[in-house]
C-alpha cells in the first residue's frame, strides 16, 4: 500500500513539472468501472474529446485503491478513448480481495477457499445522444446510453470449492450486462458551478458484478451533485441503487446495500486530476465496510 501512494505522489509531481495548463480541464474523471464519471457513479460527459477536428481522442488512464476499516482492499485500473466525441469506448479491470472472508468460511463449514480476491473485467460503450445544450435549447442536458459488458474470475472456482453455495444463493453466471442512460447539466447560474448527473441503470450484478450475476434484472437509480469551489477544487456526493437478488449467507455473503459516497478531486493541471473520498457501502460479503477511504489519478494523453 504504502508503495503504491509514493508512487502516485511521484508521478503526480512529474506530470506537474512537464504539463501546462492551459487547455480545458481533464474532465469527467474516470468511475471504478471505467467509464466517465465521479468515482462509484457516471455521467453524460464523454471523457478527452478529440481535438483539431480529429476522429480519435488520445487516451486517457486511471487507477486507485479503495481500503475499509475492516481491511479488504479493492483496487482498479481504467482506461478510455473517444471516437467523434460521440462514442466512447472503456476499460477497467477490478480486484476485490476477500480479507478474512476464507478464514471466516472454514470456521463456519471446514471448507478452505484457496482463492483470496477475485478479478472483474469491464467492458464499456457508450454514446452521447444529446449534447447538453442541444438543438439550442439552454437547458438541454447531456444525454449519453452506455451498455456495459462484465466479466468475474475466480467466482466459480470459489463455488465450486463450497460445492455450488453461491449458485444455491442465486448467483447463476459469471458474466453480465448492464444498461445505463446518463443525464448531465452544468449550472452555470449559481456564484459557483454545479454539475448535475442523473443516470438510470439495468442491471443483474451482485456488488457491481464482483459477486457475479443473479438473472434477475432490475432498474436502478444513481446520481451526484458537485461543486466546484474552485477553477481547480471539486468537492460532492454520490449515491448509487443497489440490487439484492440473492439469497444471503448469514455471516458470510449478507445482502447488498446501497452505496454513496463525498468525494473531492483536485485539478493538478489540463492532463491530470487527483480525487478521492469516503465511502460507505454498506454490507459486503462478511462486513458492514463504512467509512472506506479511496484514492484515485487519471491522467489524459
Amino acid at each position: 500500500m504504502k508503495k503504491l501512494i509514493s508512487t502516485m505522489i511521484m508521478f503526480c509531481a512529474f506530470s506537474c513539472l512537464v504539463v501546462q495548463a492551459d487547455a480545458a480541464p481533464p474532465l469527467p474523471l474516470h468511475n471504478v468501472e471505467g467509464f466517465g464519471g465521479v468515482a462509484i457513479t457516471g455521467t453524460a460527459y464523454l471523457v478527452n474529446p478529440p481535438e483539431d477536428d480529429r476522429p480519435i481522442g488520445m487516451p486517457a488512464v486511471g487507477g486507485g485503491f479503495v481500503y475499509t476499516p475492516k481491511g479488504r482492499t479493492f483496487g482498479f485500473s481504467t482506461f478510455t478513448v473517444n471516437l467523434f466525441n460521440r462514442l466512447e469506448l472503456g476499460y477497467a479491470f477490478n480486484v476485490l480481495n476477500l480479507h478474512d472472508l476464507p478464514l471466516d468460511v472454514a470456521e463456519a463449514t471446514g471448507i478452505e477457499i484457496a482463492n483470496d480476491r477475485v478479478f472483474l473485467h469491464n467492458l464499456n460503450a457508450r454514446f452521447n445522444l444529446i449534447p447538453e445544450n442541444g438543438f439550442n435549447l439552454s437547458w438541454m442536458p447531456a444525454l449519453t446510453a452506455g451498455i456495459h459488458y462484465k466479466k468475474v474470475e475466480k467466482l466459480s472456482d470459489i463455488d465450486e470449492t463450497l460445492g455450488g453455495a453461491l449458485t444455491d444463493a442465486g448467483i447463476e453466471d459469471t458474466d453480465g450486462i448492464d444498461f445505463t442512460l446518463y443525464a448531465s447539466k452544468m449550472l452555470t447560474f449559481l456564484p459557483r458551478p454545479v454539475l448535475l448527473n442523473l443516470g438510470l441503470r439495468n442491471s443483474e450484478a451482485a456488488h457491481i458484478g464482483l459477486l457475479g450475476f443473479t438473472g434477475d434484472r432490475e432498474f436502478l437509480l444513481e446520481g451526484s451533485v458537485i461543486v466546484f469551489v474552485t477553477d481547480r477544487f471539486l468537492v460532492g456526493a454520490e449515491y448509487r441503487q443497489k440490487p439484492n437478488n440473492y439469497r444471503p449467507i448469514p455471516g458470510l455473503v449478507e445482502p447488498e446495500d446501497d452505496w454513496w459516497s463525498v468525494v473531492a478531486a483536485f485539478i493538478v493541471n489540463d492532463r491530470l486530476t487527483i480525487s478521492g473520498g469516503i465511502f460507505n457501502f454498506g454490507e459486503v460479503l462478511n462486513h458492514y465496510d463504512n467509512g472506506a477511504v479511496g484514492l484515485k489519478l487519471k491522467f489524459e494523453f
